[in-house]
């Protein structure tokens, strides 16, 4: 299977550090955070990656690209764990390139990457959302299409407030934390939705979607809307994701990422904790 990341967006919301540089390549502590968007898809078992880029852009192919003058530089210098670090990140998987050449919606950057799928089912993952689960969200999609054969999406809980931030499916429970989805809305009034489990940036979906895309006209905000193309799927399930899911979409989500991985991390745990504690004594 193959999977499509869409990256294209502007990322005004990180202005001005996302002036010059991708809000996809904002470091989450020690990676930029589409890194740890394709090592979901390579731990999904998938090798074959697209990402939707515009302009701008060009530091993510740089990123997944060989660099031979720094990797000389760390292979003369007895550098040996940065070394192989480096040289990894290029050899994660098979991984192409096209742009949007428009700022239309997630539908239309999705819309990019019709003949490169070439008529197979698919996998998005959002290149500016971060999973976390013993098994990969994009796998557990997998097995559900494998079991089903129909287009599948990741969902989850959100508190009230946050409803109106993202799609919000209405459907019925067919299995445990399983649904057949009967209807999707962006981004509702908290009055108008349907229930609380929102569309959280994974799905696999069939090639038919690229044909639903071209007959939605432009919805929320003036853009196409994946949403849109996908309430016209004969099909489609909803999986209540069970692990955590971090949406950098702006300042502040992303900095608490970085800082919960960092708190992962064995040897930032304990530094990061003190200066966390003394803080909270000064204020």
């Amino acid at each position: 299977m193959k999977a499509v990341i869409p990256a294209a967006g502007l990322g005004t919301r990180f202005l001005p550090a996302t002036k010059a540089q991708p809000k996809e390549m904002l470091p989450v502590f020690d990676k930029p955070t589409i890194q740890y968007v394709v090592e979901e898809a390579v731990a999904s078992g998938i090798d074959d990656i697209l990402i939707i880029t515009g302009k701008g852009k060009r530091s993510i192919e740089d990123h997944f690209d060989r660099a031979f003058e720094l990797e000389y530089f760390l292979r003369e210098n007895g550098k040996n764990d940065f070394l192989q670090e480096v040289e990894s990140i290029s050899e994660l998987a098979d991984i192409y390139y096209v742009r949007q050449k428009k700022q239309k919606g997630l539908g239309d950057a999705i819309y990019c990457a019709r003949k490169h799928i070439d008529g197979e089912p698919f996998a998005v993952l959002l290149g500016d959302t971060i999973t976390s689960s013993p098994v990969p969200c994009t796998r557990k999609l997998m097995d559900v299409y494998e079991k089903y054969q129909a287009s599948v999406l990741a969902v989850e809980e959100v508190p009230r407030e946050k409803i109106e931030r993202y799609g919000i499916i209405k459907g019925q429970e067919v299995e445990p934390s399983l649904y057949s989805i009967e209807d999707m809305v962006e981004k509702p009034p908290l009055s108008e939705a349907p229930s609380n489990l929102a569309i959280m940036g994974r799905y696999i979906l069939e090639s038919e979607i690229f044909d639903h895309i071209q007959e939605v006209p432009p919805g929320f905000g003036g853009e196409i809307q994946l949403t849109d193309a996908m309430r016209l799927l004969n099909k489609i399930y909803g999986v209540v994701f069970q692990g955590r899911t971090y949406d950098i979409g702006n300042k502040v989500e992303w900095l608490k990422t970085s800082i919960d991985f960092a708190l992962d991390d064995k040897e930032a745990r304990v530094e990061l904790l003190e200066y966390m504690k003394n803080v909270m004594k000064n204020m």
